[in-house]
């Protein structure tokens, strides 16, 4: 994007992106007033221009030239404009198909007696669909708006998950999942604390981080550690690292600060916090004279653009005389590529990574995001014979400061 053919091609096609949603507002403002469609189009371009000048913003100045909120909602209100442009011209475009296929047929079927073609007035861009066009981006763009104030929504999802295996002693152990905290996304370190007496008020045995503590670097978590370093539970709180952990989307060195520095000051944060940072590894958990196998490992994706930092064969090692597992691994893809093959003994599967892509429908019955064409496992419970997953959609946010239909969650596992 930063390159200048980069550049031009992406404002070539925003200009004709903007000049063709234009004739559609030309169309619904036909009945106006002069003065009122005067006041329309300038408008319209002047927001335009100014969703344009943001990108620029973005990608041509330094993360510091503008206030980190400042520059977080300014960005999400530009893509937020950008996507629902795309959406109403999706409807435009249906309607020019409809528009063409009147004229070939007007064209092929429609002659006179003399043989010459019926003449017309032309195909005018219906004004129906150009409204439904419009009526639909705007609704996009109104929910994305509304969803700046859902951010710090925590909700709270309990669970019963029914095991004939499960050691007596475990039988309603408690556990709490949270993932996806991406600390460098706040801008409101009280909600976030919110969050956390949340998860604390359920008393919980267990806790469970799925990785992704930061957006890139250990220095995001400097404000909130004494926030997160109250997180605690009597049989522990375990943590793995997600992809954005590994600092892959930042140029190091970065404030003198290298890569695999900064790798090591991640785990320093998770160890000050108190939480235990399983690498490729696993523990014993013991209840009652009962024991089962916790194992955690490093970022495994079966998408090409996310590393397999991940060794189940080290983390599997030697839990096979327990009677029950369970699995910390950050990408959901993970699971149908090799845990339900490979590893037929884990019980349970936990993962985040996905966010719910922070936007989608979520009612009793159904639920419905994007993300779910590219994961097929994406939020909440799947379950194969006895093996089960669970996605967490996040307890933070990334890129969009907000959340549609898919809210920030707490989920409280109870095995039963």
């Amino acid at each position: 994007m930063r390159t200048p053919i980069g550049t031009f091609i992406f404002f070539a096609f925003a200009i004709l992106m903007d000049t063709y949603i234009f004739q559609a507002v030309k169309t619904v403002s036909h009945s106006a007033s002069p003065k009122t469609r005067v006041i329309i189009y300038i408008a319209y371009w002047s927001i335009s221009a100014l969703a344009l000048i943001s990108f620029m913003l973005f990608f041509y100045t330094d993360h510091n030239f503008l206030p980190k909120k400042f520059r977080t909602y300014l960005f999400a209100t530009a893509i937020g404009l950008f996507l629902s442009k795309l959406i109403i011209v999706l409807f435009l475009f249906i309607d020019d198909i409809r528009r063409v296929i009147q004229w070939i047929t007007g064209k092929l079927f429609f002659k006179n007696t003399e043989g010459e073609e019926m003449s017309g007035d032309g195909i005018s861009r219906s004004v129906f669909l150009s409204w439904l066009g419009l009526a639909a981006g705007g609704t996009l763009f109104g929910s994305l708006l509304y969803g700046f104030s859902n951010k710090y929504n925590y909700k709270v999802k309990r669970i019963q998950l029914a095991y004939d295996n499960l050691p007596a002693a475990f039988k309603g152990l408690k556990i709490v999942h949270i993932s996806d905290i991406h600390s460098g996304s706040f801008t409101d370190k009280q909600k976030v604390a919110h969050g956390v007496e949340k998860i604390l008020a359920e008393k919980p045995d267990l806790i469970l981080f799925t990785g992704d503590i930061v957006n890139d670097r250990a220095t995001e978590m400097d404000d909130y550690k004494e926030v997160f370093n109250k997180l605690n539970a009597p049989m522990g709180v375990y943590s793995i690292l997600g992809n954005h952990d590994y600092g892959d989307y930042v140029r190091w060195p970065y404030n003198g600060i290298s890569k695999d520095q900064n790798l090591e000051n991640l785990k320093k944060v998770h160890a000050d916090m108190g939480w235990k940072l399983l690498m490729n590894e696993h523990v014993v958990l013991e209840k009652g004279g009962a024991e089962i196998a916790l194992l955690g490992i490093e970022n495994w994706s079966n998408k090409a653009r996310f590393p397999k930092h991940g060794r189940m064969d080290l983390a599997h090692a030697g839990t096979e005389k327990y009677p029950f597992k369970i699995l910390m691994s950050h990408d959901p893809s993970h699971w149908d590529a090799q845990v339900r093959p490979q590893y037929a003994d884990v019980d349970l599967t936990l993962s985040g990574h996905t966010h719910g892509m922070q936007f989608g429908v979520e009612i009793p019955g159904f639920k419905w995001s994007p993300v779910q064409y590219m994961y097929k496992q994406w939020h909440g419970l799947y379950e194969d014979g006895k093996q089960k997953l669970y996605v967490n959609p996040g307890y933070g946010f990334l890129g969009y400061p907000g959340r549609v239909g898919v809210l920030a969650e707490i989920t409280v596992i109870e095995l039963v």
